[in-house]
This record gives C-alpha cells, structure tokens and sequence, in this order.
C-alpha cells in the first residue's frame, strides 16, 4: 500500500503578469493516480522561457517585443487571456507550472507496471495523444495545460515516465527534459549532417547549450552567438568558436568564422534582427529551425532568399514520441552533461524566475523540492481503484 499526504506545498500561477501572480500554498491537494498514471514526489524541476512566457502571456498576438520584457502587462492582460498561451486557448487557473521533473515514482494507477514504484524517472513533458500522437493539435504540455512540477507532486501518464539511471544530481537531471528535447528536435527537423555548419543563437541558454552538444554529436562545426563573457564556457561545451552577440556587423562575423564561409544550418532562439541578419547568410538547400523569440517575434524578410536558395524554415514546439528516450539515453551513456547554473527551493520560485529573466546565467536554472510532509492521509491500494480519480 502506498500512502501520500492529502495535502502539498505547490506554488501556484494564479493569474497573468509577474511573479506576484505566483502564490505559495501549503494545502494543495495531492494528485492521485487514474488508470495508466503515475504521481511523482518531485525532487527537483527546471525553469523555461515557456515558464515566463506563459506567466506573462507573451504568446498573445497583441504583444510584438522580447519575452523579458513584461510586454503582456502593458498590453493588458485580460484582453490576452483568449490567445495567451502557445495553443491559443486561455489557460486554467490555478496552474502549477514547471516541466522539468525529476523524481521518484511515488504511486502508481491501475495498468501500471509494478516495476516502476519507488523508480527515479524524469518525465517527457511533452503529453500527446495516445490515439494519434502525431496530432499536433491534441499536444499538451507539462505545467501549461495540466499541472506540472513546481510542487511536491505531480500526476503523468505512465508512458511519459522514463526510468534513469545515473550518478548526475536530481538538479542537474532537471536540466535536461524541456531544453534537450527541444534542440535535438530542432536539429533532426533540420536534418543536420556531418562537417556542416550550424549557427546557434542564444548559445548561453538551456537550449542553446543543448544544441552545441548536440550538434557536435553530429560531428557538426557549431558557431555560438551569445554575450562575449559567456565564451569560454561555451568553447567548453564544445564550440568550434564563440562570436559576441553585440559586434558591430554581426554577418560579416559568422562569415569569418564559417570554414569557407558557408553556413548550413541556423538554430535559433532569439528572432527579431538577428533573423534578418543571419538568414541571407544560408547558402542553397540551407535549413532555419527555430523554437523561439526571446528578443521579439516579428522579423522583416526578403523572400527571395526562401525562394531562389531553396530554403527549409523549420518551426519547432512540440517534440515527437521517443525523443525524451533518446535524450535519457545520451545521458546515461555520459554523451551529454548538464549546465546546472544554480539552485533555488521551490519556495523562492520567484526568486529564480527574476534571476532567470536577467538571462546573465549560463544553461541552466532549477528549483530543488522538500517532499517532507506532515499529513499522511491518502492510503493508495496497489493498484489504484478508479473512485480515487
């Protein structure tokens, strides 16, 4: 029999606009496990722009600048609520964000394999649908469209639940879900081969770290734009060379650096002008991929160069099946390593969201979770019965 506390600390988004909008609680009510499901005592999760972006309503149509740039707020929030979100449906509230979980299988509901009790997992935080999991329209996200990890416990389906085995902290585990799946999609879409040469923007970031792993995994020489003093750890990682995301002709500098001057590939996070600056750069048959717009949305573009060099622009949000089981694969085969840049508990989530939105980290940033709990009241038979859901 498996016992969980009928209440839980969670830090709850109770509406849009900044971090007063989220509300520490200490008697949420503990999921329970429905048929096929599993709870997870959450040990740590990591931060995302989709975090921000989502607290903010950045993804409105109304709002045109950066996502560190409280935007939404000047916009009007509730005149967002109906677009506010990456699926364009207004969001439920409250809402416990987070989509990073790592943690240990804590119950489990009926169908579930037995195996899995009292595992250490991470969780795929992309939910898609078991009937079609390649209708991207019935796609959900962990800590958008159903609750996720900045809390003591979270509730999955047990086919997002992944088993790991390694000796990297829960913290640096926490690293990895959203930001590695996200580039390692970004870079199959892209389809990039060895010796070509791949642009990543906004190196500094989780993603952004992610894809240079990656992409030298792929054997692939890696240009990284990002802040000068972010260079030598992104040299580290495995960049072939590191250009100041502030110099003053921007092209002219990813040209120099590219053997031949040649650019394959372009991963980007950041959009607005580094867009028209670094696409007419692609040479024929070259691929833009892109999962973000940190520094604004709308870009000005020639389409001549879509046209006449026959480009592929890749959109990358929703991660297909298996890719969460690659990623923990690299990742106990120690071909990928985390970039913890630090810690915060779960009760100063606020706290590490300011410190995430200054963007002077470098990977990573996650909060660390206390599953000690004063009330014991949920007794969970093995396996759940359906009148617990």
């Amino acid at each position: 029999m498996t016992t969980l506390p009928t209440y839980m600390n969670a830090m709850l988004l109770v509406g849009h606009g900044g971090v007063d909008k989220l509300e520490w609680r200490s008697d949420a009510p503990t999921p329970v496990p429905g048929p096929g499901e599993v709870v997870i005592a959450v040990d740590a999760c990591g931060l995302n722009n989709t975090d921000i972006n989502t607290r903010t309503a950045w993804y409105a149509a109304a709002v045109t600048d950066g996502t560190t740039n409280h935007s939404a707020s000047d916009a009007g929030i509730d005149s967002l609520r109906a677009d506010a979100t990456w699926t364009g449906q207004p969001l439920t509230f409250p809402r416990i964000q987070g989509a990073d979980v790592v943690g240990t299988a804590a119950a489990l509901g009926e169908g579930v394999d037995r195996g899995l009790l009292n595992r250490r997992v991470m969780i795929d935080p992309w939910v898609l649908d078991s009937d079609d999991p390649n209708d991207l329209s019935r796609a959900r996200y962990l800590g958008s469209e159903i609750d996720g990890g900045f809390a003591q416990y979270t509730k999955v389906p047990a086919k997002n639940v992944v088993p790991v085995s390694s000796t990297l902290s829960d913290a640096e585990l926490a690293t990895f879900a959203c930001s590695y799946t996200t580039a390692e999609t970004m870079l199959g879409r892209a389809d990039v081969q060895r010796d070509e040469v791949v642009v990543v923007t906004g190196a500094s970031g989780g993603v952004g770290t992610a894809a240079i792993q990656l992409a030298k995994a792929r054997d692939a020489t890696v240009i990284a734009i990002a802040g000068a003093a972010k260079g030598h750890q992104l040299l580290a990682l495995g960049a072939d060379s590191v250009i100041d995301r502030r110099v003053d002709d921007l092209s002219s500098a990813v040209v120099d650096a590219a053997p031949d001057g040649r650019i394959d590939v372009i991963a980007d996070v950041v959009g607005s002008s580094m867009f028209s600056s670094l696409v007419p750069l692609l040479a024929a048959g070259g691929r833009y991929t892109s999962c973000g717009a940190i520094s604004g949305p709308l870009v000005e573009f020639d389409l001549r160069h879509l046209i006449y060099r026959d480009l592929r622009f890749i959109g990358t949000a929703v991660c297909p099946p298996g890719t969460m089981r690659r990623v923990v694969d690299m990742i106990e085969a120690g071909a990928i390593r985390p970039v913890l840049h630090a810690t915060y508990p779960l009760e100063e989530l606020a706290v590490a969201q300011e410190a995430f939105e200054i963007k002077q980290h470098v990977g990573n940033i996650v909060v660390t979770v206390d599953t000690t709990s004063q009330d014991q009241g949920i007794n969970l038979a093995s396996p759940v019965d359906d009148s617990h859901t």
